[in-house]
């Protein structure tokens, strides 16, 4: 865990350059030497006063994630691509509310993503949406649809299983059972692709 310290400080020195230095990280957490690493696109509000990943709203569905998988938090390690909360301005509260990435951030974080899944050295990844996707595939052109649901191998020997992001179920009903089938396939690989 030395390695994972000394990334942290890193990234805290370089994350005091930015345009953004006033936003607080998020770093990942879990298990040291864990069989799957999880990643979303970037900390909500939340994760932001907790400074934990998953918690509040998107700690209930990583729960319910989990259950499904047959798999508990500490088996797994869970981080971000980008580690701050991107907000922007509401136009009717005048409050930060949630926003995608920008470019920019993405690309500030990326390096750290990288060397941060070498580190913890999971042998499968999990990406939640199109963001971590791209992250990890280092495909900009990669789509969520094309990737879904079925293990996929990664030059560095790591298996990647994507996945819809959970928010997007909870926009599009229809992806409801697309993702519980996907949950399942990671289920029945889980079980049965690491013997």
């Amino acid at each position: 865990m030395e390695r994972l310290e000394q990334w942290k400080q890193r990234l805290l020195e370089a994350h005091n350059s930015t345009p953004f230095a006033e936003k607080k990280i998020v770093f990942g957490e879990g298990a040291a030497a864990p069989v799957l690493m999880m990643i979303g696109e970037a900390p909500g509000g939340d994760e932001e006063k907790q400074g934990r990943p998953f918690v509040g709203k998107a700690g209930k569905n990583l729960s319910a994630f989990l259950e499904k998988v047959g798999l508990e938090r500490e088996e797994i390690y869970i981080s971000n691509v980008v580690k701050l909360r991107p907000t922007k301005e509401s136009p009717k509260t005048g409050r930060a509310v949630n926003r995608p990435p920008s470019g920019e951030e993405i690309e500030f974080f990326l390096p750290f993503l990288l060397e941060e899944i070498n580190i913890v050295s999971p042998k499968i990844i999990v990406t939640l949406g199109n963001v971590p996707l791209k992250a990890v595939t280092g495909d900009k052109s990669a789509v969520i649809g094309d990737f879904h649901g079925k293990p996929q191998p990664l030059p560095d020997g790591r298996i990647l299983f994507a996945l819809y992001h959970p928010a997007a179920v909870i926009y599009n009903r229809a992806l409801q059972e697309v993702y519980d089938k996907d949950l399942t396939a990671l289920r029945e690989f889980l079980e049965g692709g690491l013997s």
